[in-house]
């Protein structure tokens, strides 16, 4: 227990703050002039220049959302050759197959693109690959399926742009190829009818952002225009009205930055959920929520309720992963085709459960990574986390990858080889899901070991790949040279930003309202998280058992509540009375009626007038051990009953099987138990050496001011006057006092 504690305590202290607006020099002045030519909050303009909106045109268009400010599809390069083929196969009633992803954003690009060719009488199907099975992208096994079934094109959807030689082979048997993905792109790209992807070097599409499921949106807005007499905004518009939610959950699953036209697709796409009529995603609300008296669909009934983009993320989308990780995406292709609330509640359950099981196994693998990081390895030495097991289910090692990558803050790489060790020669492939940090492209770092890998493929922070067991140790060394050259120290020291400084009397209702203004959030517009420096702790109380902390945080006779999520009182290292620092978001929290701002907590520390305040207790405790004077007006020098108050509170957290505890915890709960008394730093070291000397409690120092105690039932009838040290330390007084006269 005493190792876990320190351990979550040392985790919390040790991030780097770093505060975004003191790095920008010019936000004063050009946040008061978005402030006054805009009408907002001051607070809010200064979050608008801070993340580049420097005038107060920028600054208005980022706030409109105009569906105008959409660029041109036909901008992309190879639009027009893929909105031609497609409508060339419709008129010749071809069989269309649309290749997809097993991932969020690779289900929500199937449907959007199905159900629109469905619309516009295309013969069409779908094919996911199985991740299990078939494993990532387009596979020649899979094409010779697709071509007995009489497909004539393939169009494929977030994925296909590492496909040259599964292209090559398609057009031998008779199948062509539409490309449409947003992964990035190496040297060569395949030799299909069009390439449509914003990363090709010579496209010149001027937002290069899009998910994959964003630039099946442009695609299907490429059709729809050259089909139609209407203007490119009327044909958005459109294409919003029918798709725009599928669009808004792959590209917000996808962690795409939300900003440019992401931003307008996901304001779009969360105001179409808020009001869906959309059976399966209506149905797998439901069942997340666990509703089971509320199937039937009568949407008058149901109470709205605000979809945000981390509902979406943490909600939805894992729900929707979770059937191609458990099972097969192609049940969360049915879902959303469904027409029948019944039939796509069936399907919502199983990918409920689908998403426990998911859940059951990264629990079990994060433990077996996490014991061998912490028993075999040297992060210092090799940066880059490689695991690998016979036994890991290849669809969630992704979740731990990014779990790994979290709390060491190194790039990981975790592969699955499930032929295990007995496996013939061409089967034993383990198939790999990495996550990097800032500093390190992972797709560089994986094209540097392309001639130890089979294929891999992905973005800078995330990638997926193939190794052969033979090559795997080539590859952890390979790949970890590549890191030492690459990434610094800092680069590998956790980090957590916050956009502004914000004094307590700024926090309150009016401006939560005025944040409204930025959303929806996500990458490249994340939640606003603000600094507030020396503010009093009032109050620290458990939540759900101990696993949240909830504090009440005072000044000036206000107080403010915040919520500390998945972190016990005991792990937090900050103490009633105390003065704290913290980070933190701002949210409002309505409760029978009642709203009222919340802090969302993301670090919190002993503010830094505080621990110069204990530096400087530390030096004076010091000089009086060593035999200075002082005087009573210090109050260190304890009575009876600061020695019963300390008693007390290791004999209450004995009972309760507490036997630790840190110097500043006892001073803080002693102190509130002292019928009023303050028990400071130095009176509860004098306090401690005395303990000691009389042999009135037992008491090691396991650390720096952490100490474990125990306790001699009959010790507090020991008479305190035997105490050698408190006899010398009250002459010290004495003496001072007199030389003062």
């Amino acid at each position: 227990m005493v190792k876990i504690m320190s351990e979550n305590t040392k985790m919390l202290r040790e991030k780097r703050w770093v505060l975004k607006s003191a790095q920008n020099p010019g936000l004063s002045h050009g946040a008061s002039a978005i402030a006054e030519g805009l009408n907002i909050h001051p607070i809010v303009a200064s979050l608008l220049y801070s993340r580049g909106y420097n005038t107060p045109e920028d600054a208005r268009s980022f706030l409109a959302m105009e569906s105008e400010m959409l660029c041109n599809p036909f901008e992309l390069k190879d639009m027009k050759a893929a909105v031609r083929r497609v409508l060339a196969a419709t008129s010749r009633r071809e069989k269309i197959t649309i290749y997809g992803d097993y991932d969020v954003d690779g289900v929500t690009s199937v449907c959007t693109l199905y159900l629109y060719l469905k619309s516009i009488g295309a013969i069409v199907d779908y094919y996911i690959p199985n991740r299990a099975t078939d494993g990532y992208g387009v596979t020649k096994a899979a094409l010779d399926s697709l071509k007995a079934g009489g497909t004539a094109l393939v169009v494929t959807v977030d994925t296909g742009i590492t496909a040259i030689e599964e292209v090559q082979y398609a057009k031998s048997i008779g199948i062509d190829f539409v490309i449409t993905d947003h992964h990035e792109c190496r040297a060569e790209i395949p030799r299909a009818e069009a390439v449509v992807n914003p990363h090709r070097p010579d496209c010149p599409y001027p937002f290069k952002e899009l998910a994959g499921v964003g630039v099946v949106f442009k695609f299907i807005c490429a059709i729809e225009e050259t089909r139609s007499t209407k203007s490119r905004i009327a044909v958005a518009q459109k294409m919003f009205s029918f798709y725009s939610d599928l669009v808004a959950i792959g590209t917000i699953a996808d962690v795409m930055p939300i900003h440019g036209e992401n931003r307008i697709i996901v304001s779009y796409g969360l105001h179409m959920i808020e009001n869906t009529k959309r059976p399966g995603l209506l149905a797998l609300m439901d069942a997340a929520a666990s509703r089971p008296d509320e199937r039937k669909w009568d949407n008058k009934k149901k109470k709205s309720i605000k979809i945000s983009s981390g509902y979406i993320g943490y909600t939805i989308a894992p729900r929707i992963n979770a059937a191609g990780r458990i099972k097969s995406a192609t049940r969360a292709v049915e879902l959303f085709l469904s027409t029948n609330y019944d039939d796509a509640y069936a399907i919502a359950e199983e990918l409920c459960l689908a998403n426990k099981e998911r859940q059951n196994e990264e629990n079990k693998i994060i433990q077996d990574a996490f014991r061998i990081i912490d028993e075999e390895m040297d992060l210092e030495k090799n940066p880059v986390v490689v695991l690998s097991a016979d036994n890991w289910h290849h669809g969630v090692i992704g979740i731990v990858a990014s779990r790994i990558t979290e709390r060491f803050c190194c790039p990981s790489i975790l592969v699955s080889f499930e032929g295990g060790e007995n496996a013939v020669e061409g089967v034993d492939v383990g198939k790999g899901s990495g996550r990097s940090i800032k500093g390190m492209n992972l797709v560089d770092a994986l094209c540097h070991c392309s001639d130890l890998l089979v294929k891999f493929g992905g973005h800078e922070l995330a990638a997926g790949l193939s190794v052969t067991r033979e090559n795997l140790p080539l590859f952890r060394e390979k790949i970890n040279a590549y890191a030492r050259e690459n990434l610094s120290a800092a680069d590998m020291v956790p980090t957590i930003e916050a956009d502004l400084e914000v004094n307590f009397e700024d926090v309150n209702m009016s401006l939560a309202e005025s944040l409204r203004a930025l959303e929806p959030y996500g990458v490249g517009n994340p939640v606003p998280t603000f600094a507030m420096y020396g503010v009093s702790v009032a109050d620290i109380s458990p939540v759900s058992d101990g696993k949240h902390t909830r504090l009440t945080l005072t000044k000036d006779g206000r107080d403010l509540t915040a919520m500390f999520f998945s972190v016990s009182p005991k792990s937090l290292d900050i103490f009633v009375g105390d003065s704290a620092d913290l980070i933190f978001n701002l949210d409002v929290n309505d409760w029978m009626g009642r709203r009222s701002v919340q802090l969302i907590v993301k670090d919190i520390r002993v503010s830094e007038k505080q621990s110069v305040k204990q530096d400087d207790e530390r030096e004076r405790f010091r000089k009086i051990w060593g035999g200075a004077p002082f005087l009573p007006s210090e109050d260190v020098l304890p009575d009876r009953n600061d020695f019963a108050a300390v008693y007390r509170l290791i004999l209450s957290s004995s009972r309760v099987g507490i036997e630790t505890l840190g110097h500043r915890e006892i001073c803080a709960k002693a102190s509130a138990g002292a019928e009023g008394r303050r028990i400071g730093y130095i009176k509860l070291k004098i306090i401690i050496k005395v303990l000691i000397e009389l042999n009135i409690v037992g008491i090691t120092e396991v650390a720096e001011e952490l100490y474990t105690f125990h306790l001699h039932y009959n010790s507090m009838k020991t008479d305190l006057e035997k105490s050698s040290l408190l006899r010398r330390l009250r002459t010290q007084q004495k003496n001072a006092t007199a030389s003062d006269r």
